[in-house]
């Protein structure tokens, strides 16, 4: 087996036709996929939202967490629209394709793939963040090369295959849904205690 093959995995022959049975995701690792991407975010989105609106703005955090809670409603609301009318799969490339023709589909497309090399990027630097900021000071010169490590790990696991990289990932996802329902009941808790 070549350098190549142990890194990125043998070439698949999309011609197959049990090809679809070895890459598909049962359900559960189809979620920790799609999840991933919100838990990630939700890690330091409102943060970092809640940063830019600058000292003299903190007035404005209710209208900035309203806003937000628009937006995901109006988004959960348009997937589940797109699920109903596209129930064999698509998203925004087929819809785009289909309704709006090849070049909005492909612009639709191009769109995605920025946007997901860019959520793992901040994610990466999000997480290489608050991980060095519980490590003392003299560590905080190997942050750019830790994260820099980080991306090049994730990036070749994207290349090996969406499945593959859930698979791997999983583990961390349900050990950070684990740490977020602590913290939740924590916070509730020492609510409560008040």
């Amino acid at each position: 087996m070549s350098i190549r093959e142990r890194l990125f995995g043998r070439k698949k022959d999309f011609r197959d036709p049990s090809i679809f049975h070895r890459v598909s995701l049962i359900a559960f690792f189809a979620w920790v996929g799609l999840g991933a991407d919100g838990l990630s975010s939700s890690a330091y989105g409102p943060e970092e939202a809640f940063k830019s609106l600058g000292d003299g703005h903190r007035y404005m955090g209710l209208f900035l967490a309203l806003a937000v809670a628009a937006t995901v409603f109006i988004i959960s609301y348009g997937y589940s629209r797109i699920i109903e009318q596209f129930p064999q799969g698509g998203g925004g490339y087929v819809v785009a394709s289909k309704h709006l023709g090849p070049y909005p589909g492909l612009v639709s497309g191009a769109a995605l793939l920025v946007d997901y090399v860019l959520t793992i990027a901040v994610s990466i630097a999000s997480a290489g963040d608050a991980m060095f900021n519980f490590l003392p000071d003299s560590w905080h010169a190997s942050k750019l090369i830790a994260v820099l490590a980080a991306l090049a790990v994730m990036t070749i696991m994207n290349l090996r295959g969406v499945k593959e990289s859930i698979l791997v990932l999983t583990p961390i996802f349900l050990v950070f849904l684990f740490f977020q329902r602590l913290i939740i009941e924590g916070v509730a808790m020492s609510g409560l205690k008040r």
